[in-house]
């Protein structure tokens, strides 16, 4: 099991290298950093050239960036303008959405990076088909940019009526990009479950999301560690560890204020885990 955590853990604060310090040194092989400019600001030149300048020194490896879903510092409150939504019918604000996400992408001209997640449509979207055609038009664009930074874009299924398992498999099938899944562990439980939707995306799962809930609140919970997390954590790991050794089992957990060491209780959780 090749363990993974993600900076979402600690989005609200900045990403600096002491922090990717404290990562590496919790033992940890790889990271994926959380893209919200309050944590890393993709326009801020100096930021990235700083990390960048310190991951070619460390053996840390940034496994993948998670794709804005603001453009602005402040999970987008400074306004709708704000929202980044590459499923947006209007071709105005859609573009304005993918050349913020290329901003992003182009991070990996400085430090490279393996994997792009991104989100199809906003938390709690409905279906439309225009939607599906706007999504394929970003997509299209987004992944040509990408990989020629040596950047692959995985989508994730997330709790909205454009990305569950099932409509994840038929956009692929609809549109046939050929792109890969990141498996999100706590929205397949709050939608199919967790085995239903790992079945109909396993054949394109190149990284994971782990963490838990009570099958309503897209809570971001630490497995094994929190008493209302439902899912089942067993049966989980098994369908995790058949994707290989190359998919990371990647923590994308939430801060819990009162925790006073994060990645102490994140050692425990993958102990806990590789036990089962």
């Amino acid at each position: 099991m090749i363990r993974a955590v993600s900076t979402y853990l600690f989005v609200n604060y900045r990403l600096t290298t002491a922090l990717l310090d404290k990562i590496h040194r919790a033992g940890l092989p790889a990271v994926e950093i959380f893209c919200a400019r309050q944590h890393l600001d993709y326009r801020n030149r100096a930021q990235i050239t700083e990390l960048a300048h310190w991951f070619r020194d460390s053996e840390l490896r940034f496994h993948s960036l998670h794709s804005p879903l603001y453009s602005d510092d402040a999970w987008g409150r400074s306004g709708p303008s704000a929202i980044l939504n590459i499923a947006e019918p209007s071709k105005t604000r859609r573009t304005q959405s993918v050349d913020e996400i290329k901003r992003a992408i182009e991070i990996a001209e400085y430090a490279p990076f393996r994997y792009l997640i991104q989100h199809l449509g906003l938390p709690e979207e409905e279906y439309d088909e225009r939607k599906i055609d706007a999504a394929f038009s970003s997509l299209d664009e987004l992944s040509v940019f990408a990989r020629q930074r040596g950047v692959e874009i995985l989508l994730e299924n997330i709790p909205n009526a454009l990305s569950t398992a099932e409509r994840l498999a038929s956009f692929f099938e609809v549109t046939h990009l050929n792109l890969g899944v990141c498996f999100d562990v706590g929205h397949a439980h709050l939608d199919e479950g967790v085995e239903p939707a790992f079945r109909k995306l396993e054949g394109r799962i190149r990284s994971t999301h782990v963490h838990d809930n009570d099958g309503k609140d897209d809570a971001h919970l630490f497995p094994l560690s929190a008493p209302q997390g439902t899912v089942d954590w067993k049966k989980t790991v098994d369908l995790l560890r058949s994707c290989g050794e190359d998919v990371p089992v990647l923590l994308e957990v939430r801060e819990v204020p009162e925790m006073k060491n994060p990645l102490e209780t994140v050692q425990q959780v993958f102990d806990r885990l590789e036990n089962l």
